[in-house]
């Protein structure tokens, strides 16, 4: 049980590492390629409409706004990297949180560009893969970029809660 506690709090670290590593290269991307940043905010939008039965919108933006639905978007923001993140590491195995290794770590993060691309977009309105975007293309590259840096996230985690100050 002890052992347990300590993988789910190692990948917890990991998931809140590579959330921050997603962030942090998105917001790089602003600055170097005026490449906007994805609206957590309307995660939260999102999911503050679902008690009231409502999972789908025709166009979330134009939707009345929801209070504490930014509050709501980062904590689940935060919430669902940190369970990818333990998903990664029961998939990786304990061997893997000892020894990192960056490839399966990219390749997940990468998958994980699913669920923005096939579940969350349809469900704000904006088409499959984002083809109802003005630029779906773009749209499209920054998820993949940015579950890339998800990825590359949560090896540099894990290398760093193995280091021994």
């Amino acid at each position: 049980m002890n052992n347990l506690i300590h993988l789910i709090i190692k990948a917890a670290i990991i998931g809140i590492g590579a959330t921050l590593t997603f962030d942090l290269w998105a917001q790089f991307l602003k600055f170097a390629f005026r490449i906007t940043p994805s609206n957590i905010c309307m995660v939260g939008r999102w999911l503050l409409y679902m008690p009231g039965g409502i999972f789908r919108h025709s166009n979330i933006i134009k939707v009345p706004e929801k209070k504490g639905e930014c509050l709501a978007g980062w904590i689940a923001h935060y919430m669902i990297g940190i369970t990818l993140a333990l998903i990664f590491v029961l998939l990786a195995g304990e061997e893997w949180l000892i020894n990192p290794t960056v490839i399966p770590a990219i390749v997940f993060g990468i998958v994980t560009v699913i669920a923005p691309l096939f579940i969350m977009q349809p469900a704000f309105g904006f088409g499959f893969a984002a083809s109802k975007t003005p630029n779906p293309g773009q749209a499209r590259l920054r998820s993949l970029m940015n579950h890339a840096a998800f990825g590359v996230g949560l090896y540099l985690f894990a290398i760093l809660i193995n280091l021994k100050f």
